[in-house]
């Protein structure tokens, strides 16, 4: 095994077969907030780029429609 398939996460949606992220779903979503409400990095969820924006889409309109807050105090 190589080093990078060691420190490489792999991606859930891929290996989920997730093909659409909804943005109702608030306990998927919290996975991929910090404890301050931002989005968590690729680097750090493993997302694929395409999957990131995707996701990234849906906080956001979850956010817009009071599902999950802006900031956590």
């Amino acid at each position: 095994m190589n080093d990078y398939n060691k420190n490489h996460k792999q991606n859930r949606f891929y290996s989920e077969s997730i093909e659409y992220i909804d943005y109702k779903d608030v306990k998927l979503l919290q996975k991929y907030l910090t404890g301050v409400g931002k989005i968590e990095p690729r680097k750090r969820t493993g997302a694929s780029m395409k999957h990131q924006r995707i996701l990234a889409q849906a906080l956001k309109r979850a956010r817009h429609l009071a599902l999950l807050p802006f900031v956590v105090r």
